[in-house]
């Protein structure tokens, strides 16, 4: 599968130089579909992305080119979250589950991988839906359970542009490392070099993840405590009534 879609995106790739507007729109078609039902590995948009924008500037500055890039990705990557979000709240999901027993083999996605997103979303909470958008497999999924419970949608965008714009740009930037330090290579080998790279580095993106999510976890629990806080306070400070 990989070969195939390495070799239509070397075909869609060719426009980044001569019709940049196209090329940017083949970006934010890809990583819609990405991340929305159908299962698309986004290493073999991001990569090469990252890689001709470093070997065929668009703009005097390879860092706006990254930007750019990295911005058009992310929104792509929102827009299939927001089908899979809006379609799950929408349908629910007795009449999800019954299509997806029905249909589910053509977009390679079954109940069992549903479930297991919707157990995910219940055991750790709402900021799952940032630190899922790293994980293969259940990064397209997580969006679905979210709007099965109805999560709050700023949340929701919150985390979610979070978790993906991080991926799209760890993507986007090895793509620029290979056309910066590496010479020739063909799409499949850059993908299957990203790839190979990535599952190298996991435990330190997770760990860069995981002091993320301290993070959240002590702000969010502080803000809380001070709110809890506010209102005893100020019913400490009313005046006792007067006794009749």
């Amino acid at each position: 599968m990989t070969e195939t879609l390495a070799s239509h995106i070397e075909y869609f790739a060719s426009f980044a130089h001569t019709a940049p507007l196209l090329f940017f729109f083949f970006i934010f078609l890809f990583m819609t579909i990405e991340s929305s039902f159908i299962p698309f590995p986004s290493e073999v948009v991001m990569i090469p992305a990252g890689f001709l924008i470093w070997r065929y500037p668009l703009t005097p500055s390879h860092a706006l080119d990254v930007l750019i890039v990295v911005a058009v990705g992310l929104c792509g990557s929102m827009a299939g979250a927001y089908i899979n979000y809006f379609l799950s709240k929408w349908l629910g999901r007795p009449v999800l589950h019954t299509l997806l027993r029905k249909y589910g083999k053509f977009i390679l996605m079954s109940e069992q991988s549903l479930d297991r997103a919707e157990e995910i979303f219940r055991e750790y909470g709402e900021v799952v839906t940032f630190i899922s958008r790293l994980l293969p497999a259940i990064r397209q999924l997580i969006s679905i359970p979210a709007g099965l419970s109805h999560m709050n949608l700023f949340r929701f965008t919150l985390f979610t542009a979070l978790g993906a714009g991080l991926w799209t740009a760890v993507l986007t930037l090895l793509g620029v490392w290979f056309g910066h330090s590496v010479g020739d290579m063909t799409y499949l080998e850059m993908i299957n070099r990203g790839k190979e790279i990535i599952r190298e580095h996991y435990l330190w993106i997770f760990a860069g993840c995981a002091v993320l999510f301290v993070g959240y976890i002590m702000v969010h629990r502080k803000i809380m405590g001070t709110k809890k806080k506010a209102p005893e306070t100020a019913e400490a400070d009313k005046p006792e009534a007067k006794e009749a």
